[in-house]
């Protein structure tokens, strides 16, 4: 049998086989990327949930602790109520979507600071036990959300690298480019959540 004249036949099947496990290795590479995202979005959501538990916690410490104006919890309760209302999907991020996010967090960062320049009216909370454990919590789980936003646009930027670089943008049309959180004004620094009110004493 002459296999020359079949040799284009070959070379046509081998070359379609090698295109084919490219494509396919093109669109797992997209799954990955896009999953690694999801998964870094979750964390970053799981962060800001733990803030938003410590500081009901918080609420609930001060209120038994001191009598405060209803006006100063209020703000703080329904600013955590708005900032856990807001929802992304990981799949479509975009960048107004992250803008209305981050406005609702920093809502609750401002009346959270508003809540704390009350407390240093109450001497009391000094020695609260509880209420210290929240002092330090809060300031570790800051430092969470600042690392979980970091982590979140360190996949944005390897997921929009991918899927928009050419050729892979040729065959990846299903993908969109997704949006990476941007820093807010004093943003590289975790937010000033410490009850030290010897502060004011000592300076």
């Amino acid at each position: 049998m002459d296999f020359k004249k079949f040799l284009p036949w070959i070379i046509g099947i081998g070359v379609l086989i090698i295109g084919v496990m490219w494509y396919f290795g093109i669109q797992n590479g997209a799954i990955e990327v896009d999953q690694s995202v999801k998964k870094e979005w979750g964390n970053v959501e799981t962060s800001y949930q733990r803030r938003n538990d410590l500081i009901g916690n918080l609420v609930k410490t001060v209120q038994g602790a001191a009598e405060y104006e209803k006006g100063t919890l209020t703000a703080v309760i329904e600013a955590r109520a708005k900032a856990t209302s807001v929802t992304i999907d990981p799949s479509n991020v975009t960048p107004e979507q992250l803008a209305q996010f981050q406005q609702a967090q920093g809502g609750m960062t401002s009346a959270l600071s508003r809540l704390l320049v009350t407390v240093e009216q109450y001497p009391s909370l000094k020695a609260n036990e509880n209420f210290l454990k929240l002092q330090d919590e809060l300031a570790s789980t800051e430092n969470q959300i600042l690392t979980a936003r970091t982590r979140f646009n360190e996949s944005i930027e390897k997921y929009n690298n991918y899927v928009l670089k050419v050729p892979r943008k040729m065959f990846l049309s299903d993908y969109k480019e997704k949006a990476p959180f941007k820093s807010d004004a004093g943003a590289e620094k975790a937010p000033n959540v410490e009850f030290d009110f010897d502060k004011k004493e000592t300076k």
